[in-house]
Order: C-alpha cells, then structure tokens, then sequence
C-alpha cells in the first residue's frame, strides 16, 4: 500500500551559510507537482536553485536545478524512495551563502534537508482515485450534484447534450456504493457509461 503526506512540510538548515529551505509536498500527479514548483520559484525570486524530486504513480521526475549533476535531485528522491512514499513533491529551495561545499557536501545537504522535512511527517494511506461518469437527465441534476457535495467527492467535469453528464472524482473504493446510491437518487433513469 503505497502512502502519502497528509500536509505540506516543511524544514530549514542552514549549512556553512547557505540556506537550505525543503518543501514536502503532497500532489496527486506531475501536472500538480510542477504548478507548485511554478508557486515556489514565485515565492523565492532570489533563490539560487530549486532542486526537486518527484515521485507519483509512475510519474516520477527530479531536477538538480543547475548543482553539479547527481548532488541534489537524486538524493532528494533517494530519501522519498526510503520513506516508501507517493504522491508527493520534494524540493528544496536554496540560498548560496558563499562557500562552496563540494558534491559529497551537496549530497548531504539535500539529503539532510528532505529528510527533516519528513522527520515526523504525517504519513497517509493514499487512497487509489477513480472517475465514475452519470448520465442522467435534467430533472435530475440537482439532485446528483446535491449528492456528490454531500459526499465531498469532486466534481471532474459537467457536459450538456440531449442528458447531463457528469464525471465524478471519487475513491476507487466507493463506486460501487456511489453507483448503487445514484441509481436510488434518480429511481434508476441514471446510467453510468464508460470514459471516452
């Protein structure tokens, strides 16, 4: 069972004057991942790298953001890998203070960094997500999309034709109990038909 973070963490060090600021960050896929990196670069304009690692389902990834190569994208995903995580986002913000600490120095300190970010982070289940799409007539809609709040599922995309489709982010888990409860909803006039 793969997990995951619960919340964003976060640590500082501060090694022989460089500051090193790490952001673990819990994502659901690559796209995700890269607007927060987009939202990091924003928020520390002067920074003089961003190193991170990525690992996601399959969509892993990790930049060394212009360290010498292997010092920093590879160790941060070194230590996700160990804390057997997924969905998540590491990076590592870092302000040059000057004196230089080496490769095996870099290593460390990114190493070192994540790892204190993660020390004691909350670790979740993370829950496989599916997509379940309802096709449902008008007189209807209220009534599912009423539903699908309740639930705290998320709404993917709503499409208007001849019936309303509506495509529904929910746990892999629950649906077949959210087939079953749509069916009730609407007296069974709901359909369910693949993606595509």
């Amino acid at each position: 069972m793969a997990h995951t973070l619960a919340t964003t963490q976060t640590a500082q060090l501060e090694i022989r004057k460089s500051r090193f600021i790490a952001h673990a960050i819990p994502v659901a896929d690559r796209d995700a991942a890269m607007a927060e990196l987009r939202r990091l670069r924003d928020e520390h304009p002067d920074a003089t790298h961003v190193c991170w690692a990525l690992l996601a389902g399959g969509q892993s990834g990790m930049s060394d953001d212009g360290e010498p190569s292997g010092t920093a994208g590879r160790p941060i995903l070194e230590v996700l890998r160990h804390h057997d995580l997924d969905g998540v986002l590491a990076a590592v913000v870092r302000y040059y203070g000057g004196v230089k600490l080496g490769a095996g120095g870099l290593v460390r300190a990114y190493t070192d960094a994540i790892a204190s970010a993660l020390l004691n982070a909350p670790i979740v289940e993370r829950v496989a997500q599916a997509r379940l799409t309802i096709e449902i007539g008008y007189p209807d809609e209220a009534r599912v999309r009423h539903w699908i709040e309740q639930e705290g599922y998320v709404l993917a995309d709503s499409r208007y034709g001849m019936t309303v489709r509506l495509t529904v982010g929910l746990p892999a888990s629950a649906v077949d109990a959210a087939r079953g409860a749509v069916r009730d909803l609407t007296q069974g006039r709901a359909g369910f038909p693949a993606h595509g």
